[in-house]
């Protein structure tokens, strides 16, 4: 058992049977009344944002979390198989799971998987991901007095914002945090 106390950002807790992890945790002793713990929490395998608030003191169960490299093997409907490089077993994991982030994932992409138990209950992709432009508008010359942006394809499927320089064929860093343009590869 953990007491709120303890509580450290990453750190992996059951609360109602759910697991989370907690994203941020403030302390917080107002004049009149006891202290309590205001926190952000990340459900595990949905991958929602919820803030909580616990009283001092109180207790929970800690969840022990596994990382394992896994590589993505292919897709099919809305399921990621995996491999996981340890033990070469197929894991599927659903679309929701990953989070927005999925359309960044391509083939032999290796990956961190997060084990509870013996179940893969999420993956984290890396932070910045290069994938090449299947197609994007022609930039017109003159069009670029404050810059701009323009849509490009991606060969993932999922449509980015690139700058107005960038032509079709050429492979471009993504920040895949925020699905952003970072810069050409």
């Amino acid at each position: 058992m953990i007491s709120t106390n303890e509580f450290k950002t990453g750190l992996a807790i059951r609360v109602d049977g759910t697991l989370y992890i907690i994203e941020e945790y403030q302390h917080v002793k107002p004049g009149k009344g006891g202290a309590f713990m205001r926190t952000k929490l990340r459900h595990l395998t949905q991958g929602s944002v919820i803030e909580r608030t616990f009283r001092a003191g109180e207790k929970f169960e800690e969840a022990f979390i596994d990382e394992r490299s896994l590589q993505f093997l292919y897709k099919s409907g809305t399921d990621y198989h995996f491999m996981d490089l340890e033990t070469y077993e197929d894991r599927l994991v659903a679309e929701a799971a990953i989070g927005p982030s999925a359309g960044f994932v391509k083939e032999s992409m290796e990956l961190k998987g997060r084990f509870h138990e013996g179940a893969l209950i999420g993956v984290e992709l890396p932070i910045f991901v290069d994938l090449k432009i299947e197609y994007t508008e022609p930039g017109i010359r003159g069009d670029t007095s404050k810059g701009g942006n323009k849509p490009a394809k991606l060969e993932t499927g999922v449509t980015v914002q690139v700058p107005l320089f960038i032509e079709a064929g050429e492979t471009i860093r993504i920040d895949t945090r925020t699905g952003a343009y970072v810069s050409r590869a």
